[in-house]
């Protein structure tokens, strides 16, 4: 029994929603080996986000950013972030932005991809920023350096 082309298979619908939460045709992937693997082989272009599966490529709708800062730890002169796919890397303060709303994002996988910081991982950051009221200016300080944070 031959299989079919690439060309007519029927591709699924993949979406991450704006908690980071990945969707099948609407229903959560809860498989953590299914997850890890999506999350490990997830690319980016001009086009989008995409999961390439040999010939084929799995267009994957994003909402706000497909993954998610649950931890942010103190680690000597350095930030921890644990992310939502497993991994841990050190946070670089250059890449952290406040949006208007006060909504930390930081550019995380050698900066290929933005994440947003979970709200228990906003509040391990925040206990590290000042914020100045009169002039709207966070600074993030950690090992010692001053890092002032843009907000959009």
């Amino acid at each position: 029994m031959s299989q079919p082309e690439p060309a007519k298979w029927t591709l699924p619908r993949l979406t991450v929603n704006s908690e980071g939460e990945w969707l099948h045709e609407g229903q959560e992937i809860t498989h953590p080996g299914i997850l890890a693997n999506f999350m490990r082989n997830l690319r980016r272009d001009e086009s989008g986000y995409f999961i390439q599966a040999g010939p084929v490529r799995i267009s994957v709708e994003v909402a706000d950013v497909p993954f998610v800062v649950v931890r942010v730890e103190a680690k000597g002169p350095a930030l921890r972030l644990t992310i939502n796919d497993g991994t841990q890397e050190p946070l670089d303060p250059a890449t952290l932005r406040l949006t208007a709303a006060g909504i930390p994002y930081c550019r995380i996988k050698g900066g290929r991809f933005e994440a947003r910081l979970s709200r228990a991982a906003a509040y391990q950051l925040g206990g590290l920023i000042e914020y100045d009221e009169g002039t709207g200016v966070a600074i993030l300080k950690v090992g010692g350096t001053a890092h002032r944070l843009s907000r959009e």
